[in-house]
């Protein structure tokens, strides 16, 4: 039996889409959702490290804290559901279990193919890889286009995708594990892929002066900058995560805001007055 692992639910739409015209591709699918190309990394593999970065989550999510009560009873801790955990109880009672982890060129799924396989090498032999990296692909006009995420792929096209499984090699457990616990070490911002697996890492403001480049004097929607934004780079960067660094801003006083800042259609954002003039001045000199 196969288990194929994807990361976003719009691989996973994809995938299960092909499977309807395959019945040789069919299988269990398993989403991962969280993006791990985003956020604290830092001991993500101790209980103290997915404290941390759930806690950032809540931040960027709005999520308040729980307000705990000073004199009840301390409540015992609810665990997690450790989705890895029951996957490799699982590889370890189904002997024949086998493992295809499909992943696009996008640094959301390569960080979840080095989280991942940093955390399976005991199953060496039975966990795959479809990387589809750098592969031409037909559109729905029958043109070759690179995709860069597998919801971009149509569903006949991933039965060819399939031919390129293979087993992740000995070398790949050592070394892409090693990468794993880099960038956990490195604990950046933000991950971007550079091409192949190489993955390079930026502060959390990586985007900021972006954000602000799209911001005018007048108020304008959130959604809206967000969405200039996001249009100019080759691989997309969650809404979410740029919604939060919208709101940072408005904390820095940099951009000011009008509406609730809860999603990023709920409040508009402008550039302070003063701020555009202010800049513009130096140029003016420059050219003058």
């Amino acid at each position: 039996m196969v288990l194929h692992i994807v990361f976003g639910q719009s691989s996973a739409a994809a995938l299960k889409a092909a499977f309807e015209l395959d019945p040789m591709l069919q299988g269990e699918l398993l989403c991962f959702e969280e993006d791990l190309s985003v956020g604290p990394l830092f001991i993500l593999d101790t209980p103290d490290g997915k404290a941390a970065r759930k806690q950032w989550w809540n931040q960027v999510q709005d999520i308040p804290a729980p307000v705990v009560d000073p004199e009840a009873p301390a409540a015992e801790p609810v665990p997690e559901p450790d989705p890895v955990k029951e996957l490799k109880g699982r590889l370890r009672e189904e002997e024949e279990l086998e493992v295809w982890i499909w992943a696009g060129q996008n640094a959301t799924d390569v960080c979840g193919y080095f989280w991942l396989v940093s955390q399976l090498e005991r199953f060496s032999g039975r966990i795959h890889i479809l990387y589809l990296n750098n592969l031409p692909f037909l559109n729905e006009k029958g043109g070759v286009f690179y995709p860069t995420h597998l919801s971009q792929i149509l569903p006949k096209e991933f039965l060819k995708a399939k031919k390129l499984v293979r087993a992740v090699s000995t070398a790949e457990f050592e070394l892409d594990g090693e990468e794993w616990r880099r960038l956990m070490n490195e604990n950046a911002g933000v991950r971007l892929l550079e091409g192949g697996k190489k993955l390079r890492g930026e502060a959390a403001d990586f985007y900021d002066k972006e954000l602000m480049g799209q911001a005018t004097k007048e108020f304008q929607k959130a959604s809206k900058v967000i969405s200039a934004v996001t249009g100019k780079f080759k691989y997309p960067v969650m809404d979410q995560f740029l919604c939060w660094r919208l709101k940072e801003l408005i904390k820095a006083e940099q951009l000011q805001a009008r509406g609730e800042l809860k999603t990023m259609k709920e409040f508009e954002v402008k550039v302070p007055s003063g701020e555009l003039e202010f800049e513009e001045t130096p140029n003016a000199e420059n050219n003058g």
